[in-house]
């Protein structure tokens, strides 16, 4: 549990209040409010101040808080002075009594209004509708992507004859074997050609596209046709 830090500034405040006290009972008494009532002056008194003090410090519109701890302060201040022997307690005049007889039902007002004051009221937040939601972003069209499949290397072809042996050997060259994944592919260029042209694919065109000799081009050709 924290403990109270008893210092001088405490201390002062409770010889105020207690002196306080005594001279807010000793002006009601002598205004004619004797036994508990003349006690209960001082408490009204302090209520008042303590009420208007803790809405000073808790919201930021006091102007009527202040208002009112003016007014407490008076009634506090007014008593300390008329005690102090500037009014004559054996004759107290009429308005005097008027006022501390019609304390109570001021003091009541004071409380009432600076407890039980009016707060704003929330704001309902608005509802979420179609057209407050934000618009989902369009797509963005996705470019047309053409793959084109890198030709294969082209096979390793037979070393030619030499002149030597080509002039003594009356005998025809062999014909150039063509790999089945070659013609394969070929046969897809070609097809793919005459869907486009119209046209069966020459050797030439073969050849470019496939990137293989001219030997190799006649002999895919010819097994295509």
């Amino acid at each position: 549990m924290s403990r109270i830090r008893i210092d001088a500034v405490l201390i002062q405040a409770v010889i105020a209040g207690a002196l306080s006290f005594a001279h807010l009972h000793d002006l009601a008494a002598a205004a004619g409010q004797d036994g508990w009532k003349a006690w209960a002056y001082p408490v009204s008194v302090d209520l008042l101040l303590v009420a208007s003090w803790r809405r000073m410090r808790t919201t930021a519109d006091n102007r009527a808080a202040w208002a009112w701890f003016i007014i407490a302060l008076a009634a506090s201040l007014g008593a300390n002075v008329a005690t102090a022997g500037l009014l004559d307690l054996g004759d107290v005049p009429a308005w005097l009594r008027i006022l501390v007889a019609g304390w109570p039902a001021l003091a009541f007002l004071g409380g009432t209004l600076l407890v039980h004051s009016p707060t704003a009221a929330p704001t309902e937040p608005q509802p979420v509708t179609a057209a407050t939601l934000p618009a989902p972003p369009e797509p963005e069209p996705v470019p047309d992507v053409t793959v084109e499949r890198a030709p294969e290397p082209a096979p390793e072809l037979p070393p030619a004859p030499a002149p030597e042996d080509a002039a003594a050997s009356p005998v025809s060259a062999p014909a150039v074997a063509v790999p089945p994944a070659l013609l394969d592919h070929a046969r897809k260029l070609a097809d793919s050609h005459q869907a486009t042209t119209g046209s069966r694919i020459d050797s030439a065109t073969l050849r470019a596209r496939l990137g293989v000799p001219a030997p190799l081009a006649d002999a895919i050709t010819a097994q295509l046709t």
